[in-house]
């Protein structure tokens, strides 16, 4: 598995280790049964790129915490059959906006920056959230990788 991990926010290498989100994605990738081969960046991006960025692609004003850009369109694989192999695609995270989230929810930064991944990872996957029963599922699946990962962001699947 190929993950990069773009550092473009200016955040330092002591605030936000790169190699532990690299193994977190890793993992969550495994989970989902992605392909060995499979791609994927993550781009920790400021306010106004994250910002611009929810704006050209999104149609919506302001920043956001995170953006997913599929590139293959890559589905989780079935026990029966091999994942597909490709390119998952691009994560964009604004730690700036993930530092104010994590600590109003009470697990600081690092935390949230791996809600956010796995969250990203799921999207990456076809996984959505307009709809209650698409949001308990991938809200329940996300927790439940978080939990195994051993994240201080596990938070409560959804009731």
């Amino acid at each position: 598995m190929s993950i990069e991990i773009l550092n473009e926010a200016g955040i330092a290498a002591d605030e936000l280790d790169e190699e532990h989100l690299a193994r977190l994605a890793r993992f969550v990738m495994d989970r989902m049964r992605v392909h060995p081969q499979a791609e994927l960046c993550i781009k920790l991006v400021d306010e106004p790129t994250i910002a611009t960025l929810n704006e050209q692609w999104m149609g919506k004003e302001g920043p956001t915490d995170v953006l997913a850009f599929p590139m293959d369109e890559l589905r989780p694989g079935l026990l029966d059959e091999e994942p597909e192999e490709g390119v998952l695609g691009d994560l964009m995270i604004a730690p700036a906006i993930a530092a104010t989230q994590g600590a109003t929810a009470g697990h600081g930064t690092l935390a949230e920056v791996e809600l956010l991944t796995t969250h990203g990872i799921l999207h990456l996957l076809g996984y959505d959230h307009a709809e209650p029963d698409e949001k308990a599922e991938m809200f329940t699946l996300q927790a439940e990788l978080l939990a195994a990962f051993g994240s201080a962001a596990t938070p409560p699947p959804p009731g």
